[in-house]
């Protein structure tokens, strides 16, 4: 198993001192609390308060903010204390650098909101999903085999959250991918799991001689449907319903580019196997399928690293119990178990994604 430098170098050997490993220990296994507190310590407004005094505040004046009760504020305090969100000085409390990133890194809010809404009641049941390959987590919600077939009747709460989690890390790699994809001038582009529409819009708003055909389950057509209308190149999408598990169910040919983004991940390794077979068989040798994802081997910082390994329970305890944010390698043996080829790799797009080029016909730039 290869990694990025930056991981190698980061999981090869052991660098914390007796004392910080204990500390790290402790950590996990009040990982829950740790978790709660500082949720409600953004969601109270106690750090942006904080953040916003000059010489920071006692509790006294945190109460009198906040409207808390006394207890309620000491208690948050103390555990943000030593979790490391807060510094104590001079009898008065201020936000640390930790505390900084929790109020004003929009990824870590996007997490938050995700992990609490979506996963955090469902993650009890993580040993059940790992044990049985199935969701055990997903039935807090209701009784589907995955969280996609149920996704339109999620609470509205949870919705926004899963939404706000699946697009944040996808938008902001779509100017990247669009360059990489349109490099090849498609006229016709399948779109499989495309979910709300969401690159589909940007395609046709960017490339008015371009038309996209969304391939996914048609309750998800449906909410596509709802989010495209009215919008510019929305005539030029269309939508064509398949259970993409049933192996029965052939790819529509004809079309020049194949695009999965955030997709293959939602799939067990013969799974995805199996659906980039019959994405190859319905490729001409002309046709490209790009494959976009946020492989956790292959990203520049080791934080981005740890938010994907840990991204890869959710799909065991809430999503389908057999999937994962994928290592490079893996998938690449997914994609030439199917008759593909890996032309060229990009790496870097937005938070970390890379684009896989995938042709039928073998390449030797391979990079």
């Amino acid at each position: 198993m290869k990694l990025f430098p930056a991981l190698e170098k980061k999981y090869s050997e052991e660098k914390r001192r007796a004392l910080e490993a204990q500390r790290l220990a402790h950590e996990i296994s009040f990982g829950p609390i740790v978790f709660q507190v500082s949720r409600l310590m953004v969601k109270t407004g106690i750090l942006q308060m904080l953040l916003d005094s000059e010489k920071g505040l006692t509790i006294s004046e945190l109460v009198e903010k906040t409207r808390l009760s006394r207890y309620a504020v000491q208690t948050l305090m103390e555990s943000s204390l030593t979790i490391g969100t807060v510094l104590y000085k001079d009898g008065r409390f201020e936000t640390s650098k930790a505390g900084w990133f929790l109020l004003n890194d929009p990824l870590v809010k996007v997490d938050m909101d995700f992990n609490h809404d979506v996963n955090y009641l469902g993650w009890f049941n993580l040993e059940e999903s790992l044990l049985n390959g199935t969701p055990e987590g997903l039935k807090v919600f209701g009784n589907w085999k995955t969280i996609y077939e149920g996704l339109s009747e999620l609470p509205e709460k949870v919705q926004e959250s899963w939404f706000g989690f699946d697009h944040f890390y996808s938008d902001r790699s779509f100017e990247d991918a669009l360059k990489i994809v349109f490099g090849f001038s498609p006229r016709t582009l399948l779109d499989v799991g495309g979910n709300t529409g969401r690159w589909a819009l940007r395609c046709t708003a960017c490339h008015p001689e371009v038309a996209v055909t969304i391939m996914d389950l048609p309750q998800q057509l449906e909410l596509m449907k709802k989010q495209t209308a009215g919008e510019k190149g929305a005539d030029r999408i269309s939508g064509h319903p398949a259970n993409l598990l049933d192996e029965s169910v052939p790819f529509p040919k004809g079309f020049d580019a194949i695009w999965m983004s955030q997709f293959l991940d939602c799939f067990s390794e013969e799974e995805a196997t199996g659906i980039l077979a019959r994405a190859a068989a319905a490729m001409d040798s002309d046709a490209r399928l790009f494959i976009m994802e946020t492989f956790w081997d292959r990203q520049r910082f080791e934080t981005a690293a740890y938010c994907l390994t840990q991204i890869s329970l959710y799909f065991t305890a809430m999503a389908n119990g057999n999937s994962k944010m994928y290592h490079s390698e893996d998938l690449i043996r997914c994609v030439e178990a199917a008759g593909l080829r890996v032309e060229k790799i990009h790496d870097g797009l937005g938070k970390g994604h890379s684009i896989l080029i995938c042709k039928k016909e073998r390449c030797d730039s391979t990079t």
